[in-house]
């Protein structure tokens, strides 16, 4: 079995406020982070439209790399925003 983890708060890989939000930050609303996604996600998919086209149409090996790592980077981009809001503030009675 696997034991629980020791820690209270959330763990996020590369979260920009880490897991624990200070006091002076606020974080992003939803529909921030929705807008975010998407934007991130199409330019991604655009990336990697253009590194499959270096790739294997014009045989540019460096320059596929290159837009597929940026198309990575660029989908994960949203990944670093802490949602307002989301945090669970209130303790049970």
């Amino acid at each position: 079995m696997a034991k629980p983890p020791e820690h209270e708060g959330a763990q996020r890989f590369g979260g920009e406020f880490g897991p624990l939000r200070r006091p002076n930050t606020t974080g992003v609303s939803l529909s921030t982070f929705k807008t975010l996604v998407w934007v991130s996600n199409i330019g991604g998919l655009l990336l990697v439209v253009f590194a499959l086209e270096f790739l294997f149409v014009e045989q540019k090996f460096g320059y596929g790399l290159g837009f597929l790592i940026a198309g990575v980077i660029v989908a994960m981009f949203p990944s670093n925003y802490e949602i307002r809001g989301m945090d669970d503030d209130s303790t049970p009675e």
